[in-house]
Order: structure tokens, then sequence, then C-alpha cells
């Protein structure tokens, strides 16, 4: 499945990529009119308006004996989407190990484990207000699923170049880091000198005076 995706991704069948991408902008883009049951059901309606007429046109052909009773769409049909046992063992702990995960992050960003992390989650949640009053989900999952389709295509074409752009943004950012941790180096107060350990009393002999 993993490669099947990838192929998908990286265009390797640019018939069937073309196929699937177009499909998922357009149903997505169509559910800003229509509601969902309506996309799908227009899409199904749409589909069957090809597949019924060219099913009856060979089914003509095989009664008049000029076609040997040939399905038009056999090899879909004997195309198995079916999961083994093991595929689907492995399906779902996946998915219940992300869905682990994901609560367990939430619940240690929510009730503050770690202080930095939190501010960087209420910073993350609060540009999503901002987010949400400029656009809605669907728009960002027509973005996402454009990105997904485009953006590893242009690393694979752009390798070397994305790869020193991201070295130069790297080291800019070495160097701004570098540049803050001397500056409050030089600005941090002197930490105070630790206080000597007394001295030990030295015992000094005393000479016994003679008597005369």
């Amino acid at each position: 499945m993993a490669t099947k995706l990838l192929d998908l991704v990286y265009w390797r069948n640019i018939w069937r990529t073309g196929v699937v991408f177009t499909g998922l902008v357009i149903g997505l883009a169509s559910l800003f009119q229509l509601s969902a049951l309506t996309v799908v059901s227009h899409v199904c309606l749409g589909i069957m308006c090809i597949t019924f007429p060219l099913r009856l046109y060979y089914k003509l052909l095989e009664l008049l004996r000029w076609n040997p009773g040939v399905h038009p769409f056999q090899s879909c049909l004997d195309y198995d989407s079916s999961l083994t046992n093991k595929e689907t063992v492995m399906l779902v702990e996946e998915t219940v190990l992300l869905i682990a995960f994901a609560v367990t992050e939430i619940k240690r960003l929510i009730f503050i484990e770690s202080i930095i992390d939190s501010i960087k989650f209420v910073a993350f949640l609060y540009l999503l207000t901002y987010v949400g009053v400029q656009t809605n989900g669907l728009t960002l999952v027509i973005t996402a699923v454009i990105a997904v389709f485009s953006l590893p295509l242009l690393y694979k074409k752009q390798q070397v170049r994305i790869r020193r752009i991201v070295r130069a943004v790297r080291a800019f950012v070495k160097r701004v880091k570098n540049r803050f941790s001397s500056l409050y180096e030089s600005v941090r107060p002197s930490p105070a000198p630790a206080p000597k350990p007394a001295l030990a009393a030295t015992n000094v002999p005393k000479q016994k005076v003679k008597s005369k």
C-alpha cells in the first residue's frame, strides 16, 4: 500500500495520478456548494453513465456472437483490493499507536508537563484562530492535497538547489543564535566569587621554658 501511495505522489504513472489528483481536487471543491452525500452520489452516477452503456454494448455483441463473452471491466473486477490478516493487524496497530501518541502529546501539552512546549502549543493554537478566521477546514484540506501531490515531485526535481537553500538557512540561523549567545554572555553579570575556605588554625608547639 505504501508503494502505491508513493507511486501516486511521485507521478510514476502520470495517467493514474492525474485521474486521482483531479478527482480529489474537483470533489473537494464541489463540497463548497454541495453536501458530501450529493457529491459522492453524482460521482458514482457519472462513472456508471460510462460503465453501464459499455457493459450493455459488450452484452449486445455477445448476443450477436461478435464477442466471445469478454467483460469490459474484468481487470477491475479481478483486482484484489482486500487486505490480508497480517496487513489488517498492522494497519489497526499503527492506527491505535498513532491515536495513543496524539492523546498522550495533547495531555502532556494541556496539563503543562513542559512549560516551553506548552507555550509553543499555545502560540500554535493562537495562530490557528487567525487561520480559522481567514479560511475554513475544507480550504486547508484542498491545499494539503495539492501540496502532497506537488511538493515531493518538486523536491525530487530541485533536490540539489533545495538542499543548498536549507544549508544556507541553517547557517544563518546558527550565526544568529551564536550572536545572541555572545551578546547574552557579554551582558550577563559575572557570578560572585566563591567564598574561600577558612584556614585551619595551626598548632604552634610551645617550647618549654627551662627553670633555672
